[in-house]
């Protein structure tokens, strides 16, 4: 079959997969390339590693010089006669394909990170892979939903402003609409819902189902991803459902970290810069702030991607020296690059001539798009897509 892209909105119903495999080795190209991770982990467990952050810093550790067996959990769809499958499907399948090529483990385990099972699942694997143990745990789990497995019930995120209606412009990638919309305020059902889902209690589940388990190794990390930003993303992200989630993720690394100092280890929430992910393209009100973001900084030459972000996180934060360096609410900053005064001085003055008819050629569009497009496999030199997919023969080598 010939794979083309199916685009509604900002929803990509479409993958390919030779697109996702060239996905995975740039990334792994750019960590070779970059500093080396020194001292680094040898046994990780990614809670959510099929794509963004989670399958950045999966590459990172196993090819950007840890050289890292990693265990990865996640959601994700494969080929049915519903369509072809998730992009997160297929960067899993190459992602094991070219770590074991270079001698790593690589296991995926396929579930809803959420559930009970799924936890019973990796300690089992931690057991047979791992020797029982694991030296980092890297939680990035980006869902909508969250069952409650003891009422039926679902929790749902809502990204919506507390306390007053926000208005803001979000651009389809479909039509390359600007439209511009208001949000009104959440209710209090939908905060409570958002940090079911989005807060710590999972991540704080899954440390405690590990330490319980004895599957903790001496001198354990872990780490969940965060975002603060800069004033003008505030209204619908840090004063919002989403910062409500992110400042309960915070102080969740906290009281993990009294936990696993008993480990010699420590836990901490890395806040990290805005990007391009299949998740912050739904947030109204980023997607301008991210084109005239992404123009500033390629042009000082300071724009990262999730890759450079999660080796630089590696590299010079976590890993390689004698303490890790925190700010005052003891969250690791990898957003320096991003809120640095000249660079957010650029961007506030381009924002304020941006608009429904300039958008395009005033703000990095053309990057934009391409990088949600290459998230999906698409847009990429080294693939014809003119050429059909046989789904069936690039699958059946790789899976277990």
């Amino acid at each position: 079959m010939i794979i083309k892209p199916e685009i509604h909105g900002v929803v990509a119903r479409s993958a390919h997969p030779l697109g996702c495999e060239q996905a995975v080795l740039k990334q792994i190209e750019y960590v070779k390339s970059a500093e080396p991770i020194k001292n680094g982990p040898k046994r990780v467990l990614i809670i959510g590693a099929s794509s963004g952050f989670g399958l950045a810093a999966r590459i990172a550790l196993a090819f950007g010089g840890a050289n890292a067996d990693t265990i990865g959990v996640s959601f994700e769809r494969g080929p049915s006669e519903k369509g072809v499958g998730s992009a997160g499907f297929y960067n899993n399948l190459y992602f094991k394909k070219h770590a074991e090529i270079e001698g790593r483990i690589a296991v995926n385990i396929q579930g809803d990170a959420f559930s009970k099972q799924v936890k019973e699942e990796v300690i089992e694997a931690i057991e047979t892979y791992f020797e029982g143990e694991v030296d980092l745990i890297i939680y990035s789990v980006a869902s909508g939903v969250r069952p409650n497995y003891q009422t039926g019930e679902m929790w749902r995120s809502a990204i919506k402003p507390i306390g007053e209606a926000v208005s803001g412009a979000s651009v389809m990638l479909d039509s390359e609409q600007w439209i511009e919309s208001s949000l009104e305020a959440a209710s209090d059902a939908e905060i409570e819902g958002t940090l079911k889902v989005m807060g710590g209690e999972d991540w704080e589940a899954w440390i405690d189902t590990l330490i319980n388990a004895e599957s903790v190794a001496q001198g354990c990390q872990t780490v969940a991803f965060s975002y603060i930003g800069p004033e003008f993303t505030h209204p619908i992200y840090l004063d919002g459902t989403l910062g409500r989630a992110k400042v309960d993720l915070h102080q969740t690394s906290h009281s993990l970290n009294l936990k696993l100092a008993n480990f010699d280890g420590g836990a901490y929430a890395s806040v990290c810069k805005a990007l391009v992910t299949k998740a912050s393209v739904f947030i109204p009100g980023l997607t301008p702030y991210l084109l005239a973001l992404y123009q500033v900084m390629k042009q000082k030459g300071t724009h990262e991607g999730c890759i450079e972000q999660m080796q630089r996180l590696f590299n010079s934060k976590l890993y390689g020296q004698a303490n890790v360096p925190v700010d005052g609410e003891r969250l690791i900053r990898i957003d320096d690059l991003e809120l640095d005064p000249d660079t957010q001085q650029k961007v506030t003055a381009l924002l304020a001539q941006m608009n429904q008819s300039n958008f395009v050629e005033l703000g990095d569009y053309a990057g934009f798009k391409q990088e949600f497009m290459q998230l999906n496999g698409f847009e990429f030199d080294q693939v014809d897509y003119t050429q059909p997919v046989d789904l069936e023969k690039i699958i059946k080598p790789y899976l277990d």
